[in-house]
């Protein structure tokens, strides 16, 4: 007769974790990091097709989208591929936030190029579906300084929005404040929120690689820097506001929500996140 040998439910997460992420080493083997890139460019793809289609299906549809609507969507769908797909490659969906994560000691430096180059891919893709199924209609969604507004005005705009949406991001996901799912819900609302009083003055993009894709799919590149300088200064100070804050990154939360396994994850399975 077989003797039955119960298992301790710390045995049986670990067991259910295994079987849904893995082991660490099968996570963190390089041969699967094309998993942890088509994350990413999926996730930007999304993010730039409600944020660049919002423009377009205004001008499709004579103004039918209220631009309250078209910069809650964004957020709407940032809240969605987080909760989908974080635990896969972290959703950073945005070049700010990659290096933001790296600059903090969260993520490794030899995957940002990879990372980035998906998330431009992504947003590109995105805007040339637009363009394929709707027309080159709304400027394919491209964000541009506003009416009389200067383009210094839009990127000192970009920067400080930035500032918060990078500062909301590594706080969540630190071991000292990490929030699990809720943390989605903080990110997907600071972009709301940004989107629904400053998107006049700059678009509120926040994010290179946003607009990137319309600019590329435009050819038109003029106030391009803007959404890089506003951002990626931005992204730096908001990583000095976290060393301020929280001391010195790379601890397991910070490490688990940038690299994409969750902190309760690698807690679970009794090993550091990959």
């Amino acid at each position: 007769m077989t003797e039955h040998v119960s298992e301790s439910p710390g045995e049986r997460a670990r067991a259910r974790l295994g079987l849904e992420f893995g082991s660490r080493a099968e996570f963190d083997d390089p041969k699967r990091e094309w998993r942890r890139l088509f994350s990413e460019f999926l996730g930007t793809f999304f993010l730039v097709l409600v944020g660049a289609g919002g423009a377009v299906v205004a001008a499709k549809s004579s103004g039918a989208i209220a631009r309250s609507a078209a910069v809650t969507a964004p957020g709407l769908m940032v809240m969605g591929i987080i909760l989908f797909m974080g635990a896969v490659s972290g959703a950073h969906l945005n070049p700010a936030v990659s290096l933001a994560f790296a600059s903090r000691g969260d993520f490794p430096w030899r995957r940002v190029p990879g990372y980035i180059i998906v998330q431009l891919i992504g947003a590109t893709c995105a805007c040339l579906f637009l363009w394929a199924v709707l027309g080159k209609l709304g400027d394919l969604g491209a964000t541009e300084p506003g009416p009389g507004i200067h383009a210094w005005q839009a990127m000192l705009i970009e920067f400080i929005l930035t500032v918060g949406l990078v500062s909301v991001i590594l706080g969540t996901a630190s071991s000292a404040q990490n929030i699990g799912a809720l943390s989605a819900v903080a990110v997907g609302g600071y972009i709301i929120l940004a989107g629904l009083w400053s998107s006049p003055i700059s678009g509120a993009s926040m994010n290179p690689a946003r607009s990137f894709g319309p600019d590329l799919a435009n050819w038109d590149f003029t106030n391009y820097w803007v959404y890089i300088v506003g951002p990626i200064l931005g992204a730096a100070v908001a990583v000095g506001f976290a060393y301020i804050l929280r001391g010195r990154g790379g601890d397991i939360g910070g490490m688990a929500a940038a690299r994409g396994m969750d902190e309760r994850v690698a807690a679970a399975k009794n090993e550091p996140p990959a």
